[in-house]
C-alpha cells in the first residue's frame, strides 16, 4: 500500500479563458491532517474537486486512496468523506433525519446502530430530534462531520469547514480532527485562517491556481529566509508607507498597533529604522502569516499581471 492517501501530478484545469489550476503536482500522506491554505479565488475547492475524481482534469494524472482520479471516480466516493463549504442538508429535517436520510444513500445496514454512533461521536444525542434550520454555525458543522463519516471514510476532504464558526466552535471542531487523525483517519482541509494552519502536520499553499509551497510550518517559514521587526510608535500607516518605498524593505503589515516589517538583511533594515528616525523596532519571530503574505504580494494572478 502507497504512502500516500493523495498523489497528484501535474493537473491542471480551466474554466473559460480561466486557468484555475496551474500544474499542481502534491502528496498527503496518511493519518496527518494536511492544511491546503490559500485566499478566496485561488483554486483550492477545484483542486480538491481534482483530487478526488468529482472534477476531471483537462491534463495530468493521479490516484486518490489508490484509486485513479481520472476512471476509478465512484470508487474514490466511496471511501472519502466531503464536507463542502456551503453546508448542504436539509433545514426542515431533524439532526437523526438527515443522517438517516445519507446512511440510506450509501445504503449502510444497521442504519440506527449507524446513526446512533454518529450522534454520540460528535456529542450531537440531545439536539437529535431538533430541526436542522434551526442550529448555529457550530452545530450545524457538526452535523456536517457526522455525515461525512457515517460510512467511515480513509480520508475526509473539508473545504473551508470552520468559515463563519465562533473562535470555541473552531477549536472544539479541531479536536475532533486531531482525534480522527490520530484513529488513523486522514484529513485534507482548505483553510485562510493562520491559527488553523499551525494546527496541520503539513502544509501547501496555493495562489491564482499555483502551488506556491509545501511542507511543514517551520520549513515554509525558513525557505522565505524573512527577518522580521515589531514597530511600535505613532502613524503607523505613514511609517509603513515609508518603509515600502526602500529597496532594503521586504515587506509591511500592520497588526493592531504594532508593524510588522520584513527583509533578508538586518544590516539594511536597521539602516533604514536609523535613516528614519525609528527607535522602537524589536526582533520577533517571523510568523506564518507573515510568509504567507510575502507569498501572496509576489503570486502572479490568474487573470495575468501580479498581486
Amino acid at each position: 500500500m502507497s504512502d500516500w492517501v493523495i498523489d497528484v501530478q501535474g493537473l491542471h484545469k480551466h474554466f473559460g479563458d480561466k486557468h484555475v489550476v496551474n500544474d499542481l503536482s502534491l502528496q498527503v500522506g496518511r493519518g496527518g491532517i494536511y492544511g491546503f491554505l490559500g485566499p478566496n479565488g485561488s483554486g483550492k475547492t477545484t483542486s480538491i474537486r481534482l483530487m478526488c475524481g468529482l472534477l476531471t482534469p483537462d491534463a495530468g494524472s493521479g490516484s486518490c486512496l489508490g484509486f485513479d482520479i481520472r476512471s476509478q471516480a465512484a470508487e474514490i466516493k466511496r471511501n472519502v468523506g466531503y464536507m463542502t463549504q456551503k453546508f448542504s442538508y436539509w433545514d426542515d429535517l431533524s439532526i437523526r433525519e438527515n443522517l438517516d436520510f445519507v446512511a440510506r444513500m450509501y445504503q449502510m445496514p444497521n442504519r440506527r446502530e449507524v446513526v446512533d454512533r454518529a450522534l454520540e461521536s460528535l456529542g450531537l444525542q440531545s439536539r437529535a430530534k431538533q430541526l436542522t434550520g434551526s442550529l448555529s454555525g457550530g452545530w450545524k458543522q457538526r452535523l456536517a462531520l457526522a455525515a461525512c463519516m457515517l460510512h467511515q471514510p480513509k480520508l475526509l476532504l473539508l473545504d473551508e469547514p470552520t468559515a463563519g464558526v465562533d473562535p470555541t466552535a473552531r477549536r472544539d471542531f479541531w479536536e475532533e480532527l486531531h482525534r480522527l487523525a490520530a484513529q488513523g483517519v486522514s484529513v485534507l482541509v482548505s483553510t485562510h485562517y493562520m491559527d488553523e494552519a499551525e494546527r496541520c502536520h503539513q502544509l501547501a499553499y496555493i495562489a491564482y491556481g499555483r502551488l506556491l509551497t509545501k511542507g511543514r510550518a517551520s520549513a515554509i517559514i525558513a525557505e522565505q529566509n524573512l527577518l522580521t521587526w515589531q514597530v511600535a510608535g505613532q502613524d503607523l500607516t505613514g511609517l509603513s508607507n515609508q518603509l515600502r518605498a526602500r529597496a532594503e524593505i521586504a515587506q509591511t503589515v500592520l497588526f493592531g498597533e504594532m508593524l510588522h516589517v520584513s527583509g533578508h538583511d538586518a544590516a539594511g533594515v536597521e539602516a533604514c529604522f536609523a535613516a528614519l528616525g525609528i527607535n522602537h523596532a524589536t526582533p520577533i519571530a517571523t510568523s506564518l502569516e507573515d510568509v504567507f503574505i510575502y507569498l501572496m504580494q509576489r503570486s502572479q494572478d490568474n487573470f495575468g499581471g501580479e498581486r
